[in-house]
């Protein structure tokens, strides 16, 4: 998701992923974990595979997970999910399942590893992932989620705060047209906040 390392309370997100599912003693796939933002549950589980296919950002998780102390329960795996045969017994998708270009294909596989998935991304409608340009990518991998009703649901607000113009577009600018179009609207403001609503789904098999 561009922007991975938000401007936004990470505390609370994982605060609320915490509260949504019980990471107990659970062994779990982590997809999209590069950058390591969300990593502090893993204090709680007994084993976490991080997985993700860019290399900068299994850096930036290896180091998370060293500067957390949390290398006894938590591997790293440069990785595409689907070439991923691990079993789990969750799988984990961290705001990253939009970005997936067959995200329906991704849960079928996720299945396949877990009898659980949780996916966090943003919620549609969310204005974040329209000034980022990907509105239609957040519509259709929700749609891919509800083909199968999930167990439980959640809808919570997050915030992306700036100083300027400058902050956000050094975000999100190279991401190109339509988000520089949608953007210019902030070039005079400071100080200002965007919405970044947001969803998380359990899926269950059996």
């Amino acid at each position: 998701f561009p922007g991975n390392a938000m401007a936004t309370d990470i505390a609370a997100i994982v605060r609320h992923l915490e509260a949504f599912y019980p990471f107990k003693d659970k062994t779990v796939l982590h997809v999209g974990a590069g950058g390591g933002q969300f990593i502090g549950y893993a204090a709680h589980a007994r084993r976490v595979v991080g997985v993700d296919p860019d290399p900068e950002a299994v850096d930036r998780l290896k180091t998370a997970v060293r500067e957390a102390g949390l290398q006894d329960r938590f591997h790293v795996l440069r990785a595409d999910l689907m070439t991923v045969t691990e079993k789990a017994d969750v799988v984990f998708f961290e705001f990253c399942l939009h970005e997936i270009a067959d995200p329906a294909a991704a849960l079928r596989h996720a299945r396949a590893l877990a009898p659980q998935t949780i996916i966090v991304d943003p919620a549609p409608g969310s204005k974040w992932a329209w000034y980022c340009g990907e509105e239609e990518k957040v519509v259709r991998s929700w749609a891919a989620v509800d083909q199968d009703p999930p167990a439980l649901v959640a809808r919570f607000i997050g915030k992306q705060s700036f100083h300027d113009y400058g902050e956000l577009a050094a975000k999100i600018g190279m991401l190109g047209e339509p988000t520089l179009t949608r953007i210019a609207e902030f070039r005079e403001r400071t100080d200002f906040e965007i919405e970044m609503p947001y969803r998380m789904a359990l899926l269950a098999t059996g």
